[in-house]
């Protein structure tokens, strides 16, 4: 039987890695054969039982990331072997996820993972990435030029901003990553950022709904006053990509921003996003790995049994770029 890492309840988890019964997997046309999940924010709530993640019902296996080998199929999109990647549809939310070393899905959601990009590699970008990915690919639609001005990502050291400091970096936009963490200055530099700010920078909107225009673009992991001050500091017509709420989900801005310098607050939903943008993120994250863009972004490797542990940390803000869990080990 396929071990996993197994929540009790919502309010009093009790993470236990354990053997659990194929014939309790949830219901879906694919079998997988789980090799890499990753550890986010959102699971890192979810198995401290600090957050509302879980909606599905309990005993439950969260890790909103998969990666490995399609087992059986009942589909003809994929066959035994095929090497897939599934973020979001409600992985590790409503429905059983990918800290465990078989899960099922619906084939619909699974993608290909792209040639040379590892089941490890994948979970290195995990969720994270692909969110970092879909708010440059908004910047980049927007028409947000690297000449444009200097573009801030909030949470830089997190997962997200490691991750999209790295992207925007190497697409040569100038970038100010936005950090609680002091200890992480020397990291972000070494990503490729030009500025680093304290989080202090963008966390008190006294200035008003309308400040010196400074922001050609942002993503924004964060949400609440950082989110407003980064649209009232924005340019003209910048755009800001809203990912996130470690920061908390209230946003007190007003239209000035909007009406007035054409600002574009564009949301990232990285849940719910269609396959062809899904595909078209993977491509050029894997293009990222293969050319180097992400060599800098730090790697931890953990087991199954370090979750609980992880899951703190993260919570805390005291992880630095991202978590892979290896389910084998």
């Amino acid at each position: 039987m396929p071990r996993a890492l197994v929540l009790q309840s919502a309010a009093d988890p009790e993470p236990t890695v354990t053997e659990v019964d194929r014939a309790d997997l949830p219901d879906g046309d694919v079998l997988l054969d789980v090799l890499h999940s990753s550890l986010n924010y959102k699971d890192g709530l979810a198995v401290t039982g600090k957050g509302k993640i879980v909606r599905g019902d309990f005993p439950f296996v969260p890790g909103i990331d998969v990666a490995g080998t399609v087992a059986e199929s009942a589909s003809d999109a994929w066959q035994a072997g095929d090497r897939v990647v599934l973020t979001g549809w409600g992985t590790g939310e409503d429905r059983w996820g990918g800290f465990a070393e078989q899960a099922r899905s619906s084939a619909e959601h699974l993608v290909a993972l792209p040639d040379g990009l590892s089941a490890e590699d994948a979970m290195w970008i995990g969720t994270a990435g692909f969110t970092a990915m879909l708010s440059v690919l908004a910047l980049e639609d927007h028409g947000v030029d690297a000449g444009d001005g200097p573009i801030a990502v909030t949470g830089a050291s997190g997962g997200v901003g490691s991750i999209a400091t790295a992207l925007l970096a190497a697409a040569g936009y100038e970038v100010h990553a936005v950090t609680g963490t002091e200890t992480a200055h020397d990291y972000l530099r070494g990503l490729g950022a030009s500025e680093i700010l304290g989080r202090e920078a963008l966390s008190d909107d006294a200035g008003g709904p309308m400040q010196k225009g400074v922001w050609a673009g942002a993503v924004d992991s964060v949400g609440g006053t950082t989110l407003a001050t980064l649209l009232a500091q924005s340019k003209r017509h910048a755009c800001v990509a809203a990912c996130g709420l470690a920061g908390g989900p209230s946003l007190n801005t007003t239209v000035f921003p909007f009406i007035l310098r054409g600002v574009t607050l564009a949301g990232i939903d990285s849940n719910t996003a269609p396959t062809a943008l899904r595909e078209e993120a993977w491509s050029r994250l894997a293009e990222a790995v293969r050319t180097g863009a992400l060599a800098d972004v730090k790697r931890t490797v953990i087991g199954l049994g370090d979750v609980p542990e992880w899951s703190e940390r993260i919570v805390a803000g005291e992880t630095v770029g991202r978590v892979v869990v290896d389910v084998r080990r």
